[in-house]
């Protein structure tokens, strides 16, 4: 599971869902945008469009799946909650992981029962180059012997552990930068795939008017 507001879903999302999927040797990446974030401000389009550009994005590239299911639950979106529903889905021995970058691993402690992420899936942290960030005692004991150093390591057991890993493309694209280029009307070509930059402009998101 790769969550976000995907606001808009950018090449550095996808590029690093496939370096994932690759990483790890997983059968799929659920990308799955969030319908009501709680740490961050509110999307600037409804979850409905981001996840139709995310589909998009996507378009036919193997493994990846546009996944909307936190837009059919009412109120906020608890990454916990989607995980328990991965888990129905796949069973208890399947092997889940959720990926997420290291400025919000470091707020880890900030989410909705953080401890039950670890019951139902690890954690893998998308490591930033030169990122020196000291860890907060909270998250310090939530993490405490769950790392693991290799992805062989990882898949030992269903869920529980954590591990870091630093992906072969780091690609410097922000999606906060895309909607200001969007807003003075600069071009966001090469950013976004070409088939989501169509929609925007066809459909004004986020553009001032």
């Amino acid at each position: 599971m790769l969550g976000g507001t995907f606001d808009p879903v950018h090449l550095g999302h996808l590029r690093s869902a496939v370096e994932l999927r690759e990483l790890l040797n997983l059968d799929r990446v659920h990308m799955v945008p969030a319908r009501l974030p709680l740490l961050r401000n509110s999307p600037q389009v409804s979850a409905r469009q981001r996840l139709a550009l995310l589909q998009l994005g996507i378009g036919d590239t193997p493994g990846l799946i546009a996944d909307g299911r936190e837009l059919e639950r009412e109120g906020p979106s608890y990454s916990a909650d989607t995980l328990a529903s991965l888990r129905d889905e796949y069973g208890a021995d399947a092997r889940l992981i959720m990926a997420l970058g290291h400025d919000a691993f470091l707020r880890l402690t900030e989410w909705h029962a953080p401890q039950r992420l670890f019951e139902l899936a690890h954690l893998v942290i998308i490591e930033r180059p030169d990122h020196q960030a000291l860890l907060s005692t909270a998250l310090r004991e939530l993490i405490a012997g769950r790392e693991v150093d290799s992805p062989e390591s990882l898949m030992q057991r269903p869920a529980g552990s954590l591990l870091r890993v630093a992906l072969a493309t780091r690609m410097a694209v922000s999606a906060t930068g895309i909607r200001q280029r969007l807003a003075a009307g600069q071009s966001v070509r090469y950013l976004l795939p070409e088939a989501v930059e169509t929609r925007i402009m066809q459909a004004s998101l986020y553009q001032r008017h």
